[in-house]
């Protein structure tokens, strides 16, 4: 079946609206363009955005530099001396630094940082681990596990 020749059935398309074609057509006197002003002259030309001399609301908003990285990961901050309230040869999970006050919840991963100095032994547990914070914790006799 050719599908080139196929047409719509009568009364599913409607007529061009023919507009400036005087009182007769049914959009006489105006053509459908209201009374006077800017929109009803001829060769009108608003360009998107433009207020009608207004200042724009582009130009009306701040400048801002940069972008916002939406895929950024946002760590939870600890760092390897706030480690020292925990006994010697003790786990350092997610929920015991929840427990202890060092961070505010398990949703955000945590990340240890190696700022201060750990004199004990600790099995730390923690999404990321800083250079530094690694060869403390070991330096101290501690484990280091990724979770």
């Amino acid at each position: 079946m050719d599908q080139s020749n196929l047409k719509p059935p009568a009364g599913a398309t409607h007529r061009k609206k023919r507009v400036g074609c005087g009182d007769g057509s049914g959009h006489g006197t105006f053509s459908t363009r209201g009374c006077k002003g800017q929109k009803s002259r001829s060769g009108r030309d608003l360009r998107p955005g433009f207020e009608g001399g207004q200042l724009p609301l582009i130009k009306r908003l701040p400048w801002t530099r940069g972008f916002v990285n939406v895929a950024k990961t946002q760590y939870s901050i600890v760092n390897v001396g706030d480690l020292k309230s925990f006994d010697p040869d003790s786990e350092v999970g997610p929920e015991s630094l929840v427990q202890i006050g060092l961070i505010k919840n398990v949703s955000l991963p945590i990340k240890m940082l190696g700022g201060g100095a750990l004199d004990r032994a600790l099995k730390v547990k923690a999404n990321k681990f800083s250079a530094s914070a690694k060869s403390k914790i070991e330096a101290a006799g501690g484990k280091v596990e990724e979770i």
